[in-house]
């Protein structure tokens, strides 16, 4: 079972999420939703989200606390952001510490993403499913 959760602001990275979303064959789930909760285990777990101030938003950062690291086999982030790639930097040092293993390769595109990139990003999930 794979999955994919995110979080949004802007809805930069929600576009980015229903195109992996897409590749993965799965409904992707904001962090913000009860259901998003990891109840069952997951082989896959596309996870992303943004910048804010220079650090993950407090709902984010919260779920990734609340994430139960044997549940997750391996994780890919992903993210959008204006200013840099530092979101995925935290998100990956976040799922390190609950003891999953997390992909080198990720996903980012620059403030809103193109047809093109979606098309991009829909393929680069097909490649851990």
């Amino acid at each position: 079972m794979n999955a994919v959760r995110y979080y949004s602001k802007s809805g930069n990275t929600k576009l980015l999420a229903e195109a992996i979303g897409k590749g993965a064959g799965v409904i992707p789930i904001s962090v913000d939703e009860d259901s998003a909760k990891i109840t069952e285990n997951i082989d896959v777990l596309f996870i992303g989200g943004a910048l804010y101030a220079y650090g993950l938003d407090k709902v984010m950062n919260e779920y990734l606390a609340s994430i139960d690291g044997s549940k997750v086999k391996k994780a890919v982030v992903f993210s959008t952001s204006w200013i840099s790639k530092h979101s995925i930097d935290l998100i990956k040092k976040a799922l390190k510490e609950k003891g999953i293993d997390v992909v080198e390769d990720t996903c980012y595109v620059r403030n809103k993403p193109n047809e093109k990139q979606l098309k991009e990003a829909e393929k680069f999930a097909k490649r851990f499913v």
